[in-house]
């Protein structure tokens, strides 16, 4: 039985599919702050067979909600106070995200100008579609 303690503050996110709580602790740049993280993988899990699980103990606004939901919205933030639950976030894909993609058109500006942020913007929602703000090249994830 695998026992992991309780945060006194900060958040879980739970609901990750199996096997991609690494991807997101690297593209959140969880390795860059200073607080305890825990990530639990290949848990059993009623609602999907099997999930992984990220505990973080530090203040949420260190996080990029906007890039948690892009990696995949149906993710369950829990964020915890006193080794409680306050409050439960359901995610949804972001309208626009920034610096968590890149775009690959050669031509696109972002290519020229190396310090120019990546925006991506959501054009077609049930497709997880994003375009380029600057060149208006597709990006599916795909």
């Amino acid at each position: 039985m695998l026992n992991v303690g309780a945060i006194s503050e900060g958040f879980v996110l739970d609901h990750i599919k199996a096997g991609m709580s690494m991807k997101i602790y690297h593209d959140l740049k969880l390795d860059q702050l200073e607080c305890p993280v825990a990530m639990i993988m290949n848990v059993k899990s009623g609602k999907m067979g099997r999930k992984d699980i990220l505990k973080i103990e530090c203040n949420i606004d260190l996080i990029n909600l906007d890039a948690i939901g892009y990696l995949d919205p149906n993710i369950t933030v829990n964020i915890i106070k006193d080794e409680q639950i306050v409050e439960k976030r359901d995610l949804s894909l972001p309208k626009e995200i920034r610096n968590i993609i890149r775009c690959k058109n050669p031509r696109c500006i972002t290519s020229i100008e190396q310090g120019l942020d990546h925006v991506f913007v959501l054009s077609d929602e049930n497709k997880g579609i994003y375009r380029c703000r600057y060149c208006e090249e597709k990006y599916s994830g795909s």
